[in-house]
């Protein structure tokens, strides 16, 4: 049986390697569909979480190296995924297995603050439990039952505070990654810093494109058709230069 090409997809901050379910069935059957997830969450609960960049990146990157079959691959990160998905991408490239595309969505690339400045005073993961919510509220993608749940915030606050104190701590550690991997970048129109999405263009040597589709951060959920295009597309071009 020949072996298929790979899709390994890099959750946002709080999720798991069930969070890209939603379009799952969308994806062309020749393509090995690879969720992905840290420690402390989905089928690693039991694990320790991470709470620093690198170990998060080391992870992932040990992931990828593992599942490995010798096929054209992508990456595909959302928000915290696509950040991790750049450092991971560079990983890749320095043993020589460096994937055809890294698709980024619901980011603007590092090194680009948010508009409200107040975010660059007090870190999301530091942040009382009632303003933290409130930070949950205006991202979106968290339910609400979550919120208003004790026990079901209990569990799940944990998780994104830790994701959150990756992302924080050392907030531009990407600063002079140049990948010699095309970057394909996807945003939402309501997004405060999607005007910004044009940075990724400073991480790469090669092609860069980008598009801005209707919605706000987690615009992945009413475009799914559209992104499983953008995602086989990329692959067909590779076979298109092969």
């Amino acid at each position: 049986m020949k072996e298929r090409c790979q899709l390994f997809l890099l959750h946002f901050a709080g999720g798991s390697c069930y969070s890209f379910d939603f379009f799952k069935k969308q994806i062309d059957p020749d393509i090995e569909f690879i969720p992905l997830e840290i420690p402390g969450r989905g089928k690693r609960f039991r694990e320790e979480l991470l709470k620093n960049k690198k170990s998060v990146i080391d992870d992932y990157f040990n992931q990828i190296s593992n599942l490995r079959n010798n096929q054209p691959y992508l990456i595909y990160g959302h928000s915290m995924g696509a950040t991790i998905g750049l450092s991971v991408t560079e990983k890749m490239e320095s043993i020589e297995d460096p994937p055809c595309h890294l698709v980024v969505s619901g980011n603007p690339g590092p090194g680009i603050k948010e508009c409200n400045r107040s975010k660059e005073k007090i870190k999301r993961y530091l942040m009382k439990d009632d303003d933290f919510k409130k930070e949950l509220r205006k991202l979106g993608g968290v339910p609400e039952e979550v919120l208003q749940n004790d026990e079901l915030y209990k569990f799940f606050s944990p998780i994104m505070r830790a994701d959150f104190e990756v992302l924080e701590k050392d907030n531009f550690s990407e600063e002079g990654i140049q990948l010699k991997t095309p970057i394909y970048a996807l945003m939402g129109s309501d997004e405060e810093t999607s005007s910004k999405i044009s940075n990724w263009n400073a991480f790469t040597s090669k092609k860069f494109t980008s598009e801005i589709l209707e919605g706000n951060h987690f615009f992945i959920y009413n475009h799914t058709e559209k992104i499983t295009r953008v995602l086989e597309k990329c692959f067909e071009v590779l076979v298109l230069q092969n």
